[in-house]
């Protein structure tokens, strides 16, 4: 089965405080993008084909800075206005022959290769959507709307052994998810509608979607701590 991956790197930066996109921070040196395409390539997952979400403007120079680091065969392409509206964009991009699709968010730039090749592993084993998650180690409460001063009352308090903190790179069966999208389409061009996980779109379909164990390493880089803490890291040193 062909494997290709989608890596979303078209988000603003806004939370971050960067001047740019947040893809394109550096770390070490190198932007994110980079991090984040090599760590997907170095997985035993053989994947064919990389498709680079990128904002606008951002086509010629992440082509530029890719081609010397990637191995696969390399398109970039730019995003849309939502999560959700880039990763279809990547996905028409895709050559037909793919079957399974890794999509992955360029600012959890150092997962590992072992969490990307146990997803498409899972993928292959006839799971067809994919997600690594990790246990939730605080206690959750879903609350309801503020009051006038703020305050928001607490409906409930969902067993923490049933909750998982979701990641990526999440995989997919390529029919399986190119369907969701589809039936998503209306709402992703509209940032408050427009779904922010793609496993999201699958379980709207009423499709069912399966967590193997994620890994500490894929943390979202965010804010300017997560950034100090990414410079800080072997697995920067490691790449």
């Amino acid at each position: 089965m062909s494997v290709g991956a989608v890596l979303v790197a078209a988000g603003s930066g806004r939370r971050l405080g960067a001047s740019g996109p947040k893809a394109f921070v550096p770390v070490a040196g190198v932007p994110l993008v980079v991090h984040a395409a090599r760590a997907l390539l170095a997985a035993d997952a053989d994947i064919a084909q990389l498709v680079v979400t990128v904002p606008d403007g951002y086509v010629e120079p992440t082509t530029t800075a890719l081609l010397g680091a990637v191995s696969a065969d390399l398109w970039v392409v730019e995003g849309g206005p939502s999560r959700q509206a880039s990763v279809a964009l990547g996905l028409a991009a895709l050559d037909a022959a793919v079957d399974i699709v890794v999509v992955h968010d360029a600012a959890r730039a150092f997962a590992p290769a072992s969490l990307v090749a146990r997803v498409v592993a899972a993928v292959r084993s006839g799971h067809g959507a994919v997600v690594p998650g990790l246990p939730v180690v605080d206690t959750i409460k879903q609350v309801g709307p503020p009051d006038p001063t703020g305050a928001r009352p607490v409906r409930q308090t969902p067993c923490r052994a049933d909750l998982v903190a979701v990641q990526t790179p999440q995989g997919f069966a390529r029919a399986l998810l190119d369907r969701a999208h589809a039936a998503a389409a209306d709402r992703a061009d509209d940032e408050t509608t427009a779904a922010s996980d793609d496993a999201g779109l699958v379980e709207a379909l009423g499709e069912p979607v399966w967590v193997v164990p994620g890994d500490e390493s894929a943390w979202k880089i965010t804010t300017q701590a997560d950034l100090d803490r990414a410079e800080r890291s072997t697995l920067v040193r490691d790449q």
